[in-house]
């Protein structure tokens, strides 16, 4: 049944293809560290990745900070460690949002040829890599991702449904046998109807499964708008609004 699911939604990718004074205002590449992780249970599972630094962190010895896991979508895969911030990363990053939103983004890449379903694990063993070298509240550890990323928010939040405070996939899908699982997480779905790349309908089964299940998942939908609705999504202040405020019980 997953695989059958799985070849679907590659048939879909594949056709569409606060403490510093003033937080830098350079670009999205200079302020996300390139960085490499090699996993210690397997030194073949190397995952290449960026990490944005809250602005401030050393002067703030005392504190934690959340962390943002980007995932992003099919075009973005490859080896260079640096086209995955090419869609949305860059809004995490603005000055206006490192004032008020200081958290670390992880955001790795995706091999080429690959896809996220494929890569989790070492992405989890990064996760808790980042956790063990660094001040990160882990209450508030965040997920999102575009396309192929949204697809990869919605199984990584499957597969590890008490890691993460909150998720938002946009214009992705999953598997809605396995909506129980996320009925307890705060959800923001995204998607526009006129999506001809991953057809609306991934998400609206996902949200009505979710539904069923118990849950109450937030969802936009956008009228008109094709694939990209990341754009709106990360740039709409309500959006981080809400992420940041969730927390999750220890």
């Amino acid at each position: 049944m997953f695989r059958l699911f799985r070849w679907v939604v590659c048939c879909l990718l594949v056709a569409g293809a606060g403490f510093a004074d003033e937080p830098s205002a350079k670009p999205a590449g200079e302020l996300y560290e390139a960085k490499v992780f090699k996993s210690p249970q397997n030194e073949s599972q190397v995952v290449n990745y960026r990490l944005l630094i809250p602005d401030g962190y050393d002067a703030a010895p005392d504190s934690r900070f959340p962390l943002v896991l980007f995932l992003h979508g099919a075009g973005e895969r490859g080896a260079d460690n640096r086209r995955q911030l090419i869609h949305g990363a860059a809004q995490f990053s603005t000055p206006e949002r490192r004032r008020k939103y200081a958290c670390f983004v992880a955001a790795p890449q995706c091999p080429g040829g690959r896809w996220w379903s494929d890569s989790l694990e070492p992405v989890m063993e990064l996760v808790k890599q980042l956790q063990s070298d660094y001040r990160i509240d882990s209450s508030r550890l965040y997920v999102t991702g575009l396309s192929m990323g949204g697809f990869g928010t919605f199984e990584l939040t499957t597969r590890y449904p008490d890691v993460f405070a909150a998720a938002a996939p946009i214009c992705g899908g999953g598997d809605p046998t396995q909506a129980k699982t996320l009925a307890a997480l705060p959800l923001w779905v995204f998607h526009g109807d006129a999506d001809r790349v991953v057809p609306v309908g991934f998400s609206r089964s996902m949200v009505k499964a979710i539904e069923s299940a118990g849950g109450m998942p937030k969802y936009t939908e956008y009228p008109g708008v094709g694939h990209d609705c990341w754009t709106e999504t990360y740039a709409n202040p309500d959006f981080h609004a809400w992420l940041f405020a969730q927390k999750r019980a220890e």
